[in-house]
Order: C-alpha cells, then structure tokens, then sequence
C-alpha cells in the first residue's frame, strides 16, 4: 500500500478561523472511513496539550472525526500501531521531535505511515515528514541528539515560506536561508511551502493544493515555480 500524507504550511490564514481553509482538504483526503483519529500535540509549548487537544477536536468533530491524543494513552507505541489517521499539529519542531524521541515512536510512526496510515501534519508536522528538521522555521529551545526527523518523503519542506523581505530588516531573507542549507546538503530538494497551500502525496504521485504557487530550490539549479495544475512527482523519483 502506497503512502498518504497530507502536508499543510500552516494551520490558520489571516483573518480566519483556526483550521478553516484547510477543512475541505482534509475532509477529502480523509473520506469517511477514520472516525478516530490520532492527534500528536507535542509541537505545542506555549499551550497544554489538552487545550491543544480540545482546539483541534472542535474543528474535526465539524467534519465527523474524533480527535483522541497521545498524551493520553497509556502506551504511546500502540496507539500509533492502531490509529486509523495520524495528525501532527504545529508548533516548535525541535520540541516534537524532542518529545517523539522521549516516547520512542519515530520508528513506530515511520512504519504505519509507509504502511498506508494517512497521515496529516501542518507547520512542525509537515517539518517532521521530511528527513530532517534542518529546513523549519523555529528556535532550537531543545537540544536534540540528532535532526533526523521521519523521511516519510525524500525533500525538504520550508512551511510559512515567503518572497517579501521584512521592511528595514537586513538579515537573510527565506530563499537565502535556503540555499545556505542546500550549500551544505546539496542532494536534497527543498519545497518553499507558502501559507494557505498544501502537499498532497498518495498514489506514488504529489500535487500542490490551494491557489498559491510553491517553490522548489536545489543547489546550483534555477529556482522553479509551480502552480496547482502541475506535477510534483519528480521530488519523489
């Protein structure tokens, strides 16, 4: 069974609801069949994970779905081994994969996923699918024994990803911050995710969804531009 994965840029557009855009996506990426799913909130600091956990209920169980988290499971392993989906929230990617570590289940997680659990991540939780964390936006506010993540896809992804320069700000820019990375890891691709867009993998294929265009640096390569109507299958070949 091939893999399904859902990769969003990021939770919340401006002047939306929380979740609100990505709703429809979601709930065609998900049809009908999981009425439970397993939420992994362990991105969040800034919250509890219940009041992480109860945020995003309120928007699934809109959609039918359950939202059930790991934080309270008695065996975080066996959850993963028998969740029906998995959703990764956002947050700060060095704590999730701090916390994912702590709980002993990238290899659990790696495995159902590859095994055809769907699996949908926004911000730290598109971070995480990737085969490092080198490519987040965040803090390093946890020190961490390595920044392998789960390489449940073969790129980088930069969610939140931007062309505008901060006014008067004369530090890096996005894109320069980028081929700074691919400087020094020069065989991957990266993916500059914009807000309100999403990866979609499944069928051994990838499209972009929403109406942003994303961008795909590598090294010493031409930055390429694409809209919705193309295909992304040659990040995965």
């Amino acid at each position: 069974m091939s893999k399904r994965l859902l990769l969003i840029s990021n939770s919340t557009n401006y002047g939306e609801n929380y979740l609100n855009y990505t709703k429809p996506y979601i709930k065609s990426f998900l049809g009908d069949t999981p009425k439970e799913l397993l939420f992994i909130p362990y991105a969040g600091v800034t919250t509890t994970y219940d009041r992480y956990t109860n945020r995003v209920n309120e928007v699934f169980n809109l959609m039918g779905y359950e939202v059930k988290s790991i934080h309270d499971s008695k065996n975080a392993s066996l959850a993963v081994e028998n969740a029906e989906a998995i959703v990764v929230g956002g947050g700060n990617t060095f704590h999730l994969a701090h916390k994912l570590r702590e709980a002993n289940i990238i290899n659990v997680l790696r495995k159902v996923v590859e095994e055809g659990t769907p699996y949908i991540g926004w911000s730290a939780g598109s971070n995480i699918a990737c085969p490092t964390l080198m490519t987040t936006n965040d803090m390093p506010i946890v020190e961490l024994q390595s920044f392998e993540t789960l390489n449940l896809v073969p790129f980088q992804i930069n969610p939140h990803y931007t062309d505008t320069p901060i006014p008067n700000h004369k530090g890096e820019t996005r894109e320069q911050r980028i081929k700074e990375f691919l400087q020094l890891n020069p065989d991957y691709k990266v993916v500059g995710l914009r807000e309100g867009s999403m990866l979609l993998l499944e069928k051994n294929k990838v499209s972009l969804l929403g109406n942003k265009t994303v961008k795909i640096f590598q090294q010493d390569k031409p930055v390429l531009e694409f809209d919705n109507s193309a295909s992304l299958d040659f990040l995965i070949s």
